[in-house]
């Protein structure tokens, strides 16, 4: 048994338009899980025709994902930061207050598509912020990031229904310590900047995690828990993030790069990261954090 799962930005979603591919598809009784915005029906197989309806759904500004129903809830969450938890890439908000932003962000968007070597073009925008004021990370912190909207009551949710959230970053403990307490996530991972003297050294301490350490992160606690990959769903959306999107029960490229999105059977382009409760069957009168 499958489960189509149609999320659309709040009021956006259509009764009609459901109905329509509840009946096409021969599937259930439409569920719906927020008025206006989410809803899910059963059927039996995955229709031919998915990704030809995916494409007419996404003009619409309407999200469809086709699941198996048995085990879709999970019982850990693996989540990416910068443009996934966090609405910003934090080196490139650095580099602004450095004066380096456009070339910076140039790099960030090459290696975040997979165009570059993720290590290689982490080390080189590091260097160009060697010599700013640590403290900057604080005023970067305050005044350049933003929360990307539902993640709260993502991670609140699931941690109501006993799972584990981890939080883990190619980017930096500096500001994935703040994000996961914000956030309320039990453990967070990602890159050490090293800093001389109150200032930026232009150097990340070794190991780089990238995104070989973040498949390694998923296989490392899902072991210490005792569950296995597919208990994890896992949100990301830059090239580092699809090997630990791949590895886990449900992979979810959100807001994706195009050739992320396109290596991904879950791509959420218009839901917030409430999509992922929705996927789980979760009911918006049930979320915990709003």
């Amino acid at each position: 048994m499958y489960i189509a799962t149609l999320i659309a930005p709040a009021g956006a979603l259509d009764p009609a338009l459901v109905e329509s591919l509840r009946n096409a598809w021969g599937g259930g009784d439409a569920q719906w899980l927020a008025p206006d915005e989410a809803a899910e029906f059963a059927m039996a197989v995955i229709p031919a025709n998915r990704w030809d309806v995916w494409a007419d759904l996404q003009a619409q500004q309407v999200d469809l994902v086709i699941q198996p129903a048995e085990g879709r809830r999970k019982s850990m969450l693996l989540a990416d930061m910068d443009s996934t938890m966090i609405e910003q890439e934090c080196i490139d908000e650095l580099a602004e207050v450095a004066g380096v932003g456009a070339h910076v962000r140039e790099i960030t968007a090459r290696a975040m598509n997979g165009e570059l070597d993720f290590e290689g073009a982490l080390t080189e925008r590091v260097a160009l912020l060697k010599g700013l004021d640590a403290g900057v990370i604080e005023e970067v912190l305050a005044t350049r990031i933003s929360y990307t909207p539902g993640g709260k009551a993502l991670v609140a949710t699931m941690k109501a229904h006993g799972a584990h959230c981890v939080l883990v970053s190619g980017g930096f403990t500096a500001f994935t310590a703040k994000v996961a307490a914000d956030l309320g996530f039990d453990e967070n991972h990602a890159n050490t900047l090293l800093i001389e003297a109150g200032r930026l050294s232009g150097e990340v301490a070794r190991p780089i995690l990238g995104r070989e350490a973040k498949i390694g992160a998923l296989r490392d606690i899902t072991a210490r828990r005792g569950i296995g990959h597919d208990d994890v769903i896992a949100v990301g959306d830059g090239a580092n993030d699809l090997g630990m999107l791949g590895l886990a029960g449900t992979g979810v490229a959100l807001h994706a790069k195009p050739s992320v999105a396109a290596q991904c059977d879950i791509r959420i382009n218009h839901g917030d990261l409430t999509a992922l409760l929705y996927l789980q069957g979760h009911a918006r009168n049930r979320f915990v954090g709003i």
